[in-house]
């Protein structure tokens, strides 16, 4: 099991990050695929057409996001935590994500920067 943590600059506010990271609506525009997610914790959540399933945790307003992804039978749970800092003009999205499996590290640190990272970089550009 391996963990990644990384910090991400979006040129928004942490409002609007959050929002985009919990609204369904938010969610389906920048993914571009069907998602089930409900500001809740104890729910179900599905990104990317069921490609990232897992439950939601916690909530903290405009500042944090902590979900459970979903791997299959695994001792520990992969927890994903993303923090939304304030940042000048924008917003610093501090992302740790604890016990990927060996076999999906890549992929999964490549999905971080390409899914969640350009395409919420460019749904703010715009």
């Amino acid at each position: 099991m391996k963990d990644y943590k990384k910090y991400f600059r979006l040129a928004a506010e942490p409002a609007d990050i959050y929002n985009a990271l919990t609204n369904p609506v938010m969610l389906e525009i920048w993914t571009g695929e069907d998602v089930v997610m409900e500001e809740k914790e104890g729910t179900e959540f599905s990104l990317w057409d069921g490609s990232i399933c897992g439950k939601n945790l916690e909530f903290v307003k405009d500042h944090k996001l902590v979900q459970e992804w979903y791997f299959g039978e695994q001792d520990e749970p992969s927890i994903v935590t993303i923090k939304l800092h304030k940042d000048g003009t924008g917003t610093s999205m501090e992302v740790r994500h604890t016990n990927i499996p060996d076999e999906a590290y890549d992929n999964i640190v490549d999905g971080w920067q390409e899914d969640y990272f350009d395409a919420l970089n460019q749904l703010f550009e715009e």
